[in-house]
């Protein structure tokens, strides 16, 4: 166990911050998947700039890797295009 006030706020800290991230992480599958069910272009379409967002903002929070996040906004362009 941790002795000193600031590795016991650390402790607290980083709880906090893994539940954030747990959070942000499933929320953005759940969106890809609910786009990968879509059959309707125009519903697609409009979905799909929310999803990347998503997607954007957890590479640049390091929540997924940059690479991780660009195969996933390219595989998701390319099927709403194919719809």
């Amino acid at each position: 166990m941790a002795n000193h006030k600031s590795a016991l706020k650390r402790i607290r800290r980083n709880e906090a911050v893994r539940l954030r991230n747990r959070y942000q992480h499933k929320t953005t599958r759940n969106a890809i998947r609910k786009l990968r069910a879509e059959t309707n272009k125009k519903k697609a379409e409009s979905l799909l700039p929310e999803v990347v967002s998503m997607i954007d903002k957890l590479a640049k929070r390091n929540i997924i890797h940059a690479n991780k996040a660009s195969n996933l906004k390219g595989k998701l362009a390319k099927q709403v295009a194919s719809l």
